[in-house]
């Protein structure tokens, strides 16, 4: 017999070989039919296999988020048998599920063809709706290398090589006649798949990722528990690629990027307006906030990066040269070693902690270039970066106001908080077991303390300390990791930073890292996503276009934009020979927020008529009051009031 605890805590006992359909059916029918797979001690397992032995169970239904791997898995398989079955002199290779779908990958003369898709799509689902079977069965190596040569897949039988001699394999059936090597666990019939997938795209890929191999071709696709969730899915890729930052950049003219700068933005005149718009906001709550902002050398000794361990742990990842003097100088991928000589820079007491020094200047990461994404991923790149130095007893105080700032930016460029986690220590790292322990302890407790529950997520936090990381939430519902807050007792000692404290002895200071927005480049590139290019009105680069509607108007036209300009409103004016409704189109399109039209009428009253973004009504106005709105509306959020 085996003894299974549920999760209710009851026990019961069933006969060996009993499976977890077993298991359910005796519980209820209708429990029968609503589960796919089971999970015996954490892991999950096939829902008619039989059960390995004792142990506590759940039973595992659609809505589980394990399934959704199971049901992906099982979609790539299922797109496997539909390719062999339409093109039988296909091999097949490995087919993985990914996030938020799948893959498989074919070994096949002939290219496949975009044509191609909706042809094994509608196989695939005829293969869910014959609903085979799908069965376990475990193989000797031996015999598992000779089945899958006999069967023509040179690529599977390279695969169970490598397995150790003596070992099983295991082979999963859909059907009669199709087969596939997996560890699986699966689900009971292709039926339990569903409908809801689509396959998405081509590619090409090399036999165990190495270029010297095979090349061969890779099918994609998504699938998810049900037709109404691929919906949804589908729904959230087109609004995401109509918010795409790339093409925003372009059709604002705000940047661009080129091969000889790989990684480098090229930020033309409206993208730097925004850009600095965004820092200045950032900087002034920060000077707000008892923040003074320094600068750093660009370049520094490797020896410096040695002593912090930097070198160690990113030296791969520094742009390096070497001085004909024999120097070998690195420029700086973070600002923390430099602020550290600042704090050394003569001697410290406690009466001047804590201390927070801020920095805005450039930093350089060598990230490969099959990682690079627009201006979310790039190698030139500026932070809202800052260390406080403290006593552990400020560390609490600290990080309540870090969160306080971070709640009251976010909502003032108009994100949503969504959610806190607390990196535990990596297995690469320095500093003693008990050091990091008191580290993680202090920060989660500063965090409860600041109103914020965390997610502890084990091996994350960087080498010298644990960190918290602030996730925010978009409009379309995707999240971003931007905030972080790190705890550091490590680099203080390592770099030798110390004050004189109340008793008159050295102390070595706490060294809090932290940001909020992270990346400046990549921050805009999820605000431009998040807002679809239409910027709140403070951040927007051209808050204002003057459009004519004839050249009786471009003198009157001209004192309206000194006029804005005057009150601090990034205006410019368009006074070209074209038709008024082709002009507001334009600026239409390029979520300019406000076009103010004038023409005769308007310049013999001095009035202007204003069109905002996304209405149609236009407003008109005495010149004086429309400016007076105009500079409030456009005002940062922090200016508002003074």
């Amino acid at each position: 017999m085996i003894d299974l605890e549920f999760p209710d805590g009851s026990r019961r006992e069933y006969a060996e070989g009993s499976s977890a359909r077993d298991v359910a059916a005796a519980i209820s029918k209708s429990l029968e039919k609503r589960t796919i797979l089971a999970r015996l001690d954490g892991q999950l397992i096939d829902f008619d296999r039989p059960l390995p032995g004792s142990g506590k169970i759940e039973l595992v239904g659609r809505n589980d988020p394990e399934a959704l791997n199971v049901i992906r898995h099982d979609t790539a398989h299922i797109l496997a048998q539909a390719v062999q079955e339409l093109f039988p002199d296909t091999q097949v290779t490995i087919g993985p599920n990914v996030e938020d779908g799948f893959y498989y990958d074919f070994a096949r003369d002939q290219p496949f063809s975009l044509d191609d898709l909706p042809r094994i799509e509608n196989r695939m689902r005829a293969i869910v709706d014959r609903d085979d079977k799908i069965r376990r069965e475990e193989v000797g190596r031996d015999q598992a290398i000779a089945d899958f040569k006999a069967m023509g897949e040179i690529y599977k039988a390279q695969i169970i090589e490598s397995i150790p001699a003596g070992e099983t394999v295991t082979v999963y059936h859909q059907g009669d006649s199709w087969k596939d090597l997996c560890r699986g666990p699966h689900l009971p019939s292709t039926r339990h798949v569903g409908k809801g997938f689509k396959l998405t795209k081509l590619a090409g890929a090399y036999w165990r990722g190495d270029q010297n191999n095979q090349q061969l071709q890779r099918i994609y696709g998504t699938a998810w528990a049900s037709e109404e969730d691929l919906a949804a899915y589908l729904t959230r890729i087109e609004e995401a690629e109509r918010r795409d930052h790339r093409k925003l950049g372009t059709l604002m003219n705000l940047f661009h990027i080129q091969e000889e700068g790989r990684g480098m933005v090229f930020w033309h005149p409206k993208g730097w307006r925004l850009y600095r718009t965004l820092q200045n906001y950032v900087r002034r709550r920060m000077e707000a906030g008892g923040y003074d902002e320094v600068k750093t050398p660009q370049i520094l000794d490797h020896s410096l990066w040695q002593k912090s361990g930097h070198w160690d742990k990113f030296g791969a990842n520094m742009f390096v040269c070497t001085t004909e003097d024999g120097d070998t100088l690195a420029v700086k991928p973070m600002n923390c070693p430099g602020h550290i000589q600042i704090f050394n820079y003569g001697q410290r007491s406690y009466r001047e902690l804590p201390l927070r020094m801020a920095e805005f200047d450039g930093l350089h990461r060598n990230e490969s270039s099959g990682g690079l994404h627009g201006i979310m991923r790039v190698r030139g790149l500026a932070q809202d970066d800052a260390h406080i130095f403290c006593t552990p007893d400020q560390i609490e105080a600290e990080a309540k106001d870090f969160i306080a700032m971070l709640r009251l930016i976010y909502a003032d460029l108009g994100v949503e908080l969504h959610s806190v986690k607390l990196a535990l220590r990596p297995d690469l790292r320095f500093g003693d077991d008990e050091t990091w322990t008191t580290a993680e302890d202090t920060l989660e407790r500063a965090a409860n303390a600041a109103g914020v529950q965390v997610e502890r997520l084990p091996n994350e936090g960087a080498f010298y300390g644990p960190k918290l990381e602030f996730h925010l939430r978009d409009a379309i519902g995707r999240t971003w990791q931007c905030g972080t807050l790190q705890l550091d007792y490590v680099l203080p000692e390592r770099l030798d930073a110390s004050y004189i404290g109340e008793d008159g002895t050295k102390h070595r200071p706490v060294m809090l890292h932290r940001a909020i927005l992270g990346s400046l480049e990549r921050f805009l590139g999820i605000l431009l996503e998040h807002y679809a290019g239409a910027l709140p009105m403070w951040l927007a680069p051209v808050q204002v276009m003057v459009a004519t509607i004839t050249s009786e108007a471009d003198g009157y036209a001209c004192s309206v934009l000194a006029s804005l300009k005057a009150a601090g409103i990034r205006a410019e004016i368009d006074s070209r020979n074209e038709k008024i409704n082709y002009k507001i189109r334009e600026h239409s399109l390029v979520k300019t927020p406000v076009i103010a039209v004038v023409g005769r009428n308007e310049a013999q009253e001095r009035t202007v008529a204003l069109r905002r973004f996304g209405g149609q009504a236009q407003e008109l106005l005495g010149l004086d009051e429309a400016v007076a709105i105009l500079k409030r509306q456009g005002l940062a959020p922090d200016l508002i009031g003074d």
